[in-house]
């Protein structure tokens, strides 16, 4: 300290100079200005005497340090202050522009401000002292007047600022938090200085209150206010305490779904959806305009069109707040490099003498204040690049959504539904994964410069030779990389998916066909592709693991051999060798964290490709319908339109022209595949105009032709976000027939329907369509034949009441595409289509008149008698009219939907009749008059039984026997040899550092030079043998359990697929494989790696200093504590987040099939809603997991810094023990164990979280199956059935166990040959009947009988290939014509043509380019819906069994075709036993024998002759239809 000699001499100085420079002065000023002067002159020498503190002993060379008080008045107590005055004008800032609400004064609010004030009250009680010394004559340094001021104003301000932010609602206070955490710090040193020498009691006690007040402040700080008044913001999760109340929850019981927080509103697909869009708008704005401004700059010369980018969109969008975590990186980078300098000082103080000991301890705690810094600020980084990586997801599916739903058809075309939910879920994943790694991408290669800075200061140009080492190894991954890019094209998971999406949507016909083991073939042959090229990328990434984990030994090794031998003079000691060491453990994170964020930048540049490609696809066009045009007194208008599928595409409707008047009834009529549902399309702007106008005047409901059904309530179904209306809902029941359905629902109307109208008859999907349509009380309505797949009767009810001239629609503009013309005769005009022209138009009277192709199309078809009789009405519904749907109770799937929504056409003969009493009545009275029983809420039962049952997620810890499997699968033998080899590796590992150690002792006894060769040589022997470590990855378990999976799928019964939806088992068929097959690996390994890392640390700390041992036990204790707590939660989050990631596929595809209907009704926007809502629910159970993740973090990282602390204070108390060879060892390990502890962590709970894809793969691969497909030992023989004979003895089946029986006793014998024609009404039991003949549905008592064979006890296989089944929807699937029509290849090409001929195809597929290799769409979208049944027919007529089965199977065809099949059918199978279910009365007139089934019993078998001479049930329906009297 500067002695008050110096400071005499000072003052005499200035004095001098005062008294030199200025005139004589009075006296009083005088002695003021003396006084003054000498203030300042003590307050420059205070701070004179902080300055010399490096030559102060009372500082360092003592071993009782202390700070001169001086500085601990000054710099200490002035510190935090600074930091709250700095800080504090942005502050208030921010909290002016960021009011979140007022929060009441609460008990914790007012103990902060009375500590505040006691505090300032405290401060300046030492100030006003100082003032009373004065006037005693006790002078004080001004330090003494200027620090309790300012510290007083500063507690005032703090005091200030507590209530300030309460009443603009902040709940945890950072800013204070941070000030009250200095003071704390900054009081220490003062703290120890007071105890050791007390000069002044007053002040002794002030400080000692001030510095409780201070630390209760920090407590306080630490708890969380409650929060605003009339506010949703639930407490900050971030925050310590409600993380680890959730970790308690979730470690005491399973978390569920209501236990985690709400989404914070920034993180919202509301909020983050808009920003993408909003960016990626600008990108194709600029795209557009940017060739035009190239034309005008440079006239002659043509440049290629910029094309948007979608990853300037992303960066634009998300860009600033992953800065802020850059921000964080950059600080913990930095800090970093701090600890090898701390331990250099530490092996200095090991090796000198004499030197005092809490230097030692000082550097210790250092080391773990650094430490446990940096952990702090890495896990705040972590934060902000998980929560980017989130919102980007969330984005990403947002865009791709809304996308999905304005696509063309010529896109959908090439982006299938199976891929784009790969984009969804693969994709966006892959992006998220990325965001936590990129800023390695800046980050490594700053730390790799900064750990070569300091190397060189270590070692001196030595250090180049490791730079070299790098170099060389840079082009070797580049090659991995570029080699590795090459397989990580997603087409053949992309084909797989798009396959498995088929299967499962047609599974119902594979079935039926016995066609399994064809495509489970096509499945695994893609697969095996997959795999193959899986397996090269994982030996690449193997080979490239090695290299990396290699290139820091060899950096060192080569800069430890350089630095010897170059000079003689340099000796490799303790202190050269252990800091570079531990710059060299700093460079292996960068190192190898470079080529995986390389080879995560190339998955996602494949990934942002697929995107930008599907997000620039074509939209349709809004304008392409004029909805403005209110003048004309037309509602729809087509002038000279021409119509495509796609731009490049031929036209499939040419020179339209139509008008349709307001109010007035249109049919278009034709055959199949004319263009009648192209035209509807045209009109609703799903086709492309390329010439012509359109214009609909009014809002439209549109009806298709296939139904198209949502997973949700019947009557959410018919509302379609529509208010709900009593009066009006029942009238719109009334009208579409529905009323008797609902009576048989279990839930009536709140009935839960399965996906795609899975629970529901063709007929009923249908009038829900319908019922939709009516209830949205549009002013057009675009009807694509809703009556084809209900009865005669319905059919009828539902013209007259609802679409016909005296209907409710009367007054709507309606266009009808219908095949019945019993309803002709009552339209306003028809529209003949021919080939996708209008061939004639005009009312059913003119076009008889003209005697044109219509008219004698009518003559041919239309039955002589078309009878108008009143009884018919009288008949139209006796009280069993729609049956009692006995196949519907509790929910049984009477025809399981296959393609999305398919739906049958049936032509109805209906008589054509006048006005009948009963009708007219219920047309007159509208909807008002309507009087019901009882209302249906109160018929709706207690409990209604969920179709689909929601998706759980297993709770508790994993299975021991799934983690066994998981070793099954991959081998026992394997398994122990790579555990051996990892062990192998960190033996060598530690052997290699060890020799080091020894080596760097060779300084201290100067036997450096003789035994240079051989350090080297066994140093570079053990750290190749380290780099030799094979790397094996594991792809044996994944091939068997999808294979297992696969198997299983196709041999699950029929009614797991009722109840599940297909969403669901695509999911373990994507996202579960994707996971088994590359995430699990790498985890696998990786938790290898770090446990071993972690041990041999362990190892080396015991070793070197024994008594480590005694903190080794309750350090791991901790540890494991933390780590159970931290498993346990986040295995259950990670569970919730698979489940509900579920439904926003299934939504999706949902979606995607009913976006025609979607637009059509302008529900657009709420089904983007919906998809967020779902995409939300799943990030909330993501979000906590990141939370969970940086509390973990900080806690195993504290303990981690701890093995730091104590192997850094060991060394320190072991001093005169050790040498510093064994200390650099020992605490360089130390510092890279806090890594490896975090990480073992980590991969600990991704192994749970992955080996979950495990279970849920399992889960599905053993669930129930069916019967055996081949039983050997009752092989029927091989040309049986020979005869056709049938019978049915007693024969009683039910849906699902614990159901109604749905056919009772039925007993009928069919003699070979026969030709059985089945009738019943809607849900008597028909298709449930012919189901029984293929075992879809076995047995609940008796059996049936083919040709003398027992079918119960035969191969499923066996059975179905001998039988045929045209069913009720045609499915195709996507492949070739020729595919579709055998799978096997078993019939020649003449055969196949031969095929359809018969089935009038022919002409259609030899126009065809590509003839038998025509591609059918997923689906077969691109034929129309009776083309397809055509192609059905021609199936049956290649395998030619002695049973077929016609299950409706020409309702989607015209009469004339119909026709010529039924023509066919009776000349190609005359031999055969034929059974046909038929609404069409007219086809099976002339069968041998008719089967009437009604409530799931035999009304009435015999021939029809009989059967109506009898008058019983189907002399009903004969007469209703016009066959009978």
């Amino acid at each position: 300290m500067v002695s008050s000699i110096d400071a005499g001499n000072y003052l005499i100085q200035d004095t001098t100079l005062w008294r030199t420079r200025s005139k004589p002065l009075p006296n009083a000023e005088w002695s003021l200005i003396q006084d003054t002067t000498l203030y300042v002159l003590q307050l420059k020498c205070c701070l004179l005497s902080c300055a010399s503190l490096q030559v102060a002993n009372q500082t360092f060379h003592t071993d009782r340090p202390d700070l001169p008080e001086c500085f601990q008045l000054s710099v200490l107590s002035w510190l935090p202050c600074i930091y709250l005055w700095a800080v504090c004008p942005i502050y208030l800032f921010y909290l002016k522009k960021n009011n979140r609400g007022y929060i009441m004064m609460s008990v914790l609010n007012r103990f902060k401000t009375i500590f505040g004030l006691f505090l300032w009250i405290v401060c300046w009680t030492e100030l006003f002292y100082t003032f009373h010394e004065l006037r005693h004559g006790h002078n004080q340094p001004p330090i003494y007047f200027i620090t309790p001021l300012v510290l007083g104003m500063t507690m005032l301000l703090a005091t200030f600022l507590i209530q300030f932010e309460r009443l603009r609602g902040v709940q945890s206070s950072g800013v204070l938090f941070i000030f009250w955490f200095l003071s704390v710090l900054c009081a220490i040193v003062p703290f120890r200085s007071k105890i050791l020498e007390v000069t002044d009691k007053l002040r002794f006690s002030t400080f000692y209150f001030y510095f409780t007040l201070v630390v209760f402040e920090l407590i306080l700080c630490c708890f969380n206010e409650k929060p605003p008044l009339f506010s949703n913001v639930i407490t900050d999760p971030v925050s310590c305490s409600p993380s680890f109340s959730m970790a308690i929850k979730g470690y005491k019981v399973s978390l569920e779904a209501k236990d985690l927080w709400s989404l914070n509103e920034r993180d919202s697909s509301k909020v983050m959806v808009p920003n993408l869009l909003r960016e990626w708008d600008k990108e194709l704005a600029q795209a557009q305009s940017s060739p035009e401004e190239v034309e005008v700059l440079l006239s002659n010369q043509t440049a290629a069109p910029r094309k948007p980018s979608f990853l300037r969109a992303l960066v634009k969008a998300f860009g600033p707040y992953f800065l802020i975590g850059s921000g964080f990186k950059l600080l913990q980078d930095i800090i970093t490099f701090v600890n090898p300098q701390l331990l250099r000082m530490l092996i200095s103080f090991i090796k000198q003498k004499g030197v005092p000991d809490w230097w030692g301890y000082s550097l210790s705690f250092l080391m773990f204040f650094t430490a446990f810094l940096q952990t702090l600020i890495l896990h705040r980084h972590f934060q902000y690049c998980f929560v980017t990586g989130m919102n980007v997801r969330t984005a990403i599916i947002g865009a791709l959504y809304r996308k999905a739903l304005v696509i063309t058809n010529a896109a959908k075309r090439s982006s299938t539904v199976g891929e784009i939910v790969n984009l969804m879920s693969v994709d966006a994943q892959r992006f998220m994964d990325l965001t936590t790694f990129l800023n390695m991408l800046w980050s490594a290669p700053l730390q790799i410069m900064l750990a070569l800075y300091f190397l060189w200061q270590n070692l001196g140009p030595s250090v180049l030779a490791g730079v070299a080492v790098m170099i060389m190894l840079i082009p070797f991954n580049a090659v991995i990389a570029m080699k590795t890019r090459a397989y990580q094209q997603m087409q053949y998971k992309d084909a797989r998916i798009k396959l498995m999406n088929e299967i499962l949507n047609g599974i119902k016909v594979l079935k039926l066909y016995a066609w399994e083991n064809s495509f489970k073939e096509k499945v695994l042959a893609i697969r095996q592709k997959e795999l193959n090229v899986l397996r090269k990328a994982a030996y690449l990434g193997a080979l490239s693991t090695m290299a990396w984990t290699s290139a820091p030994f060899l950096v060192a090794l080569t800069t430890f051999a350089v630095y010897v031998t170059i000079d003689e003079n340099n000796v490799l000691d303790a202190e050269k060798a252990f800091v570079s060491l531990s710059l060299f453990n700093i460079l292996r994170f960068p190192l190898n964290m470079l080529p995986q964020v390389i080879s995560s930048i190339v998955q996602a540049s494949v990934s942002l490709k697929r995107i930008q490609h599907f997000l620039c696809h074509d939209e349709l066009d809004p304008d392409s319908v004029d909805r403005k045009n209110t003048a004309s007194e037309f509602s729809v208008t087509v002038i000279n339109g021409k119509f495509s599928w796609a731009k490049e595409d031929p036209p499939v409707l040419h020179n339209i022209n139509l008008m349709v008047r307001q109010g007035s009834l249109l049919a278009v009529v034709g055959h199949v595949g004319c263009g009648k549902s192209s035209l509807i399309s045209a009109l609703l702007g799903e086709t492309e105009k390329l010439e012509g106008e359109v214009s609909i005047r009014g809002s439209v409901a549109y009806v298709p032709q296939q139904a198209w059904i949502q997973n949700a309530t019947l009557r959410d179904n018919i509302l379609f976000g529509k208010p709900y209306n009593e009066q009006k809902y029942r009238c719109v029941l009334e009208a579409c027939a529905l009323t008797p359905d609902l009576e048989v629902l279990p839930g009536g109307d709140m009935t839960e329907i399965g996906e795609k109208g899975i629970n529901l008859s063709g007929g009923q999907r249908q009038r829900v369509s319908l019922a939709r349509a009516l209830y949205s009380d549009a002013e057009v309505y675009l009807l694509d034949d809703p009556l084809s797949a209900v009865d005669a009767h319905v059919s009828k009810h539902i013209f007259d009441n609802l679409i016909g001239p005296e209907g409710i629609l009367k007054g709507k503009t309606r266009v009808l595409v219908t095949h019945g013309i019993s309803f002709l005769p009552q339209v306003d005009n028809i529209m003949v289509m021919v080939e996708g022209r209008v061939s004639e138009m005009g009312s059913y009277q003119e076009l008889l008149n003209q005697n044109g192709s219509f008219a004698e199309f009518l003559r041919n078809y239309a039955l002589e008698d078309i009878v108008e009789e009143d009884e018919v009405i009288d008949e139209m519904f006796p009280d069993d009219a729609l049956s009692n749907h006995t196949d519907m109770v509790d929910n049984e799937p009477v025809i399981n939907e296959v393609i999305p929504s398919r739906f049958h056409r049936q032509i109805s003969i209906i008589s054509s009749d006048g006005d009948n009493t009963r009708c007219r009545s219920v047309r007159k009275h509208g909807c008002s008059q309507k009087k019901y029983s009882e209302p249906q809420e109160k018929k709706k039962p207690q409990e209604i039984e969920k179709l689909i049952q929601t998706e759980t997620a297993e709770t508790g810890r994993v299975k021991t026997k799934v983690y066994l499997e998981y070793v099954k699968a991959v081998g026992p033998l394997l398994s122990v040899l790579i555990c051996f080899l990892y062990g192998c590796q960190s033996a060598t590992a530690i052997g290699a550092n060890i020799w080091l150690s020894q080596w760097t002792n060779d300084a201290s006894r100067n036997e450096t030079k003789e035994n240079v060769n051989m350090r080297v040589g066994v140093y570079a022997a053990l750290g190749i043998a380290q780099g030799k470590q094979v790397h094996m990855v594991v792809f044996k378990l994944s091939r068997k359990l999808h294979y297992s999976l696969l198997t299983n799928k196709l041999h699950t019964p029929q009614s797991f697929f009722d109840t599940t939806p297909i969403g669901r088992v695509i999911n373990r068929f994507s996202k579960d494989i994707y996971v088994i097959d590359e995430a699990l690996p790498a985890t696998v390994l990786m938790f290898l790696g770090t446990f071993f890392v972690s041990l041999s640390t362990l190892i080396v700390i015991v070793s070197s200093t024994p008594i480590f041992a005694v903190v080794v036990f309750p350090l791991a204790l901790i540890y494991i504590f933390v780590q159970r707590f931290y498993v346990a939660t986040s295995r259950q989050l990670k569970r919730l987040e698979s489940v509900s990631r579920s439904p926003i596929y299934s939504h999706f595809s949902e979606t995607i099939t009913g976006s025609s209907v979607i637009r059509a009704y302008g529900r657009n926007s709420a089904f983007v809603l919906m998809s967020d809502m779902k995409v939300d629910e799943n990030q909330k159970s993501y979000y906590p997991g990141i939370v969970s993740n940086r509390w973990l973090g900080v806690r195993i990282e504290f303990i981690g810094n701890c093995i730091v602390l104590f192997a850094a204070l060991f060394a320190v108390i072991g001093k005169e023990n050790l040498n510093p060879g064994l200390v650099g060892l020992s605490v360089s390990y130390a510092l890279q164990v806090t890594m490896s502890l975090n990480w073992m962590v980590r991969m600990t709970s991704d192994l749970e979280s992955n080996i979950v894809a495990v279970e849920r793969v399992k889960e599905y691969s053993e669930t129930k199956t069916e019967a055996p497909w081949e039983v050997e030992d009752k092989k029927p023989p091989p040309e049986w059935p020979m005869e056709g004979n049938v019978q049915f003895q007693d024969y009683s089946v039910r849906y699902r166990e614990g159901l109604d029986l749905v056919l009772k006793k039925l007993n009928l014998s069919v003699q070979g040959g026969e030709k059985i024609g089945i009738v019943g009404r809607t849900g008597a039991g028909k298709s449930s009947m012919t189901l029984c003949l293929f075992r879809l549905l076995e047995a609940a008592a008796g059996e049936i009988t083919i040709d003398r064979v027992k079918i119960a006890e035969i191969g499923l296989h066996d059975l179905r290939s001998k039988l045929t089944i045209i069913p009720q929807e045609p499915v195709l699937f996507s492949g070739t014509l020729r595919m579709n029509l055998d799978p096997f290849d078993q019939c020649s090409d003449e055969d196949v043509w031969k095929a359809l001929e018969h089935c009038h195809l022919h002409k259609f597929v030899s126009n065809q380019p590509a003839k038998l290799d025509l591609e059918c769409a997923e689906g077969g979208e691109n034929l129309s819906v009776g083309q397809r049944q055509l192609v059905c027919l021609a199936r049956a007529l290649l395998r030619k069994t002695k049973i077929l089965v016609l299950d409706e199977a020409t309702a989607a065809i015209d009469l004339e075709t119909d026709n010529l099949i039924q023509s066919t059918i009776r000349t190609q199978f005359e031999e055969c036993t034929v059974f046909t279910i038929a609404h069409r009365l007219n086809t099976v007139m002339d069968y041998t024998r008719i089967l009437v089934l009604d409530k799931g019993q035999v009304a009435e078998f015999d021939t029809p002759t009989n059967l109506i001479s009898q008058r019983g049930i189907f002399y009903s329906m004969a007469k209703d239809a016009g066959l009978a009297q």
